[in-house]
């Protein structure tokens, strides 16, 4: 198995693993974006207003963008999978 090969691997791993936790990445900081503003506008500066409903949005995200992101580990593992001989020798 050579060095390019394990190099395409964990290029193709790294690649994945972004297109996974973008999506939820984006949500948070949009959401915590308009949250900063509403509290600027208001001067109500209270850590739970910030974070409940950051976390309530990555979770209504996580649970939409499932099957999405179910669907692309599992053609991430049958591409990385598919070929066993690098790994016998």
């Amino acid at each position: 198995m050579g060095s390019e090969y394990i190099v395409g691997i964990m290029r193709h791993t790294i690649i994945t693993a972004l297109w996974m936790g973008a999506p939820l990445l984006i949500v948070a900081t949009a959401v915590s974006l308009l949250i900063n503003i509403a509290q600027v506008l208001t001067s109500l500066q209270e850590m739970t207003v910030s974070t409940v409903p950051r976390l309530f949005a990555v979770a209504a995200a996580a649970l939409l963008l499932m099957p999405w992101m179910a669907h692309r580990l599992s053609v991430f593992t049958v591409e990385v999978l598919a070929d066993f001989r690098p790994f016998l020798r």
